[in-house]
């Protein structure tokens, strides 16, 4: 049987996105959220293998109390416990802070029962980063295979995992040894048909609390604000630069376009 870590983030509707223009942050408040769509795929991978292997399937979020809606939601995909990890002292956190906070917690968890799999969505769309997934992996002296598009085999009697895994010059076929962390590309796994049993036992079901004060014991200059060497000064929309050229190729071919952004380009000394 697997035992499977999922890592999920609660994050803004992307198209219901603005901007403070005063403090140059995204505005929250009233702005619907959403299950990081990548970290919905990553469930429904656990789902799947957790069908297929048996097991379980342990999810963990950090962010504002309202995540817990976001756990409350993965319990339909068959997670069998749903933890979150809120307190301010997380707030502000940056990758590396994110990282760490995630990792202690999945070592704290692991003391009952170790983990064969762990999945992280490819990336969050707020954010943009993919490093919290290495991250973790990192601190968890693991390997890591990231932009996962293809689970081909697993056999767990010898613990071994052969996947896909997408770059830029193709397909990679991976063969590692479990545990593994792996992020997930939109096309690993669909999401899953949901049973009314499962829909009733996430409306009842409520999360784990874990704070900064424990039941895990963090190192607090690590958390949060305090933990993040890198922050975010400003987030603003770009303006529409007013020499953009714009080109109806019914009337101008494809030819005379070309030459006249090469025009363009050398007289800015670009080329």
């Amino acid at each position: 049987m697997l035992n499977i870590l999922v890592s999920i983030k609660q994050v803004p509707d992307t198209t219901n996105i603005r901007i403070n223009p005063e403090t140059g942050t995204l505005i929250r408040e009233g702005v619907p959220s959403i299950i990081n769509p990548y970290d919905v795929v990553a469930l429904s991978l656990a789902c799947y293998l957790k069908n297929q292997f048996g097991g379980s399937i342990t999810v963990i979020t950090m962010g504002p109390p309202q995540a817990r809606l976001a756990l409350k939601e993965a319990m339909e995909f068959g997670a069998d416990r749903i933890i979150l990890l809120t307190d301010r002292k997380f707030a502000g956190a940056d990758t590396l802070a994110t990282s760490y906070t995630l990792a202690e917690t999945i070592k704290y968890l692991e003391r009952e029962n170790p983990f064969h799999l762990y999945l992280f969505g490819k990336q969050a769309i707020d954010g943009d980063t993919a490093q919290v997934g290495p991250g973790v992996a990192a601190r968890l002296k693991v390997p890591v295979i990231t932009y996962v598009t293809k689970i081909e085999n697993i056999d767990l009697k010898e613990k071994i995992i052969i996947l896909h895994r997408k770059t830029e010059k193709g397909v990679e076929i991976i063969k590692a040894k479990l545990p593994v962390l792996i992020t997930c590309e939109k096309d690993l796994a669909k999401s899953p048909f949901v049973p009314l049993s499962e829909i009733l036992k996430a409306v009842k079901s409520e999360p784990e609390i874990f704070a900064a004060d424990g039941p895990v014991k963090f190192e607090r200059e690590k958390l949060g604000l305090k933990g993040s060497p890198t922050q975010v000064k400003k987030v603003f929309t770009p303006e529409l630069k007013k020499d953009t050229l714009i080109y109806d190729l019914s009337t101008t071919s494809i030819d005379e376009v070309v030459m006249k952004i090469i025009h363009i380009l050398e007289e800015k000394k670009i080329i």
